[in-house]
């Protein structure tokens, strides 16, 4: 049980670290986007820059959620829905300012890349050879 917790709470950090830190690296390697934050007048390419960092910081999470819950595979999906109730009130919040593709593609891919991200690191651990003596 506290290695669930553990797993979920470094899961969540995880998520906020990475997006933290790939929006930094938006504002200051893609002209014009520290300019349009405040206002959220976000260009079409910064709008995709957004959702991907999104899909990064969820793969983030659910392969950290993985790595330290290996045996409890339904815990990247707890996660995924943890993360999904957090975000919805800020996605109606925002409605008017993106479009409607916008907030379904970052709703609906949230819980499956938590998911995907979990799903790696769990298959890569199985194909690394475990390390001979000699």
């Amino acid at each position: 049980m506290k290695r669930s917790v553990l797993a979920l709470l470094a899961g969540l950090a995880l998520w906020v670290v990475v997006a933290s830190l790939l929006n930094r690296g938006l504002r200051f390697g893609f002209t014009g986007y520290a300019a349009a934050e405040p206002m959220m007048a976000f260009t079409l390419g910064m709008k995709v820059a957004r959702l991907l960092v999104g899909a990064l910081a969820s793969l983030a999470a659910g392969a950290a959620t993985g790595m330290i819950a290996r045996s409890k595979t339904g815990l990247p999906w707890v996660l995924g829905a943890i993360l999904l109730v957090a975000f919805i009130p800020v996605h109606i919040q925002l409605w008017a300012k993106f479009p409607v593709w916008y907030h379904l593609v970052f709703v609906g891919t949230l819980v499956p890349f938590v998911a995907l991200g979990a799903a790696l690191i769990r298959s890569r651990s199985r194909n690394v050879p475990a390390e001979t003596a000699f």
